[in-house]
């Protein structure tokens, strides 16, 4: 698929999102699990799909199945206030 250098950006940073789940990010833009990680793999430095790759791994906040009921939302309370 090709996106535009905005939706790639909004791609990587909810990839990034702790809270964020795969899922979303499939609904919004087509991408399943494994094609986000492809995405990460060609757009990331080796050393930051690494790390990406290690802090999403078994996280269970990325994925809706494993996800507690208590997170009811995809980001942090404090993220999108101007301070």
């Amino acid at each position: 698929m090709k996106f535009s250098e905005e939706s790639e950006s909004r791609i990587i940073e909810m990839a990034w999102e702790d809270r964020t789940p795969f899922e979303a990010i499939e609904l919004q833009f087509g991408l399943d699990e494994s094609k986000v990680i492809k995405f990460m793999r060609s757009r990331l430095k080796v050393g930051s799909f690494k790390l990406w790759r290690s802090r999403v791994s078994g996280r269970s906040t990325k994925h809706l199945k494993l996800r507690s009921s208590d997170v009811t939302r995809g980001y942090c309370s404090t993220q999108y206030k101007h301070r």
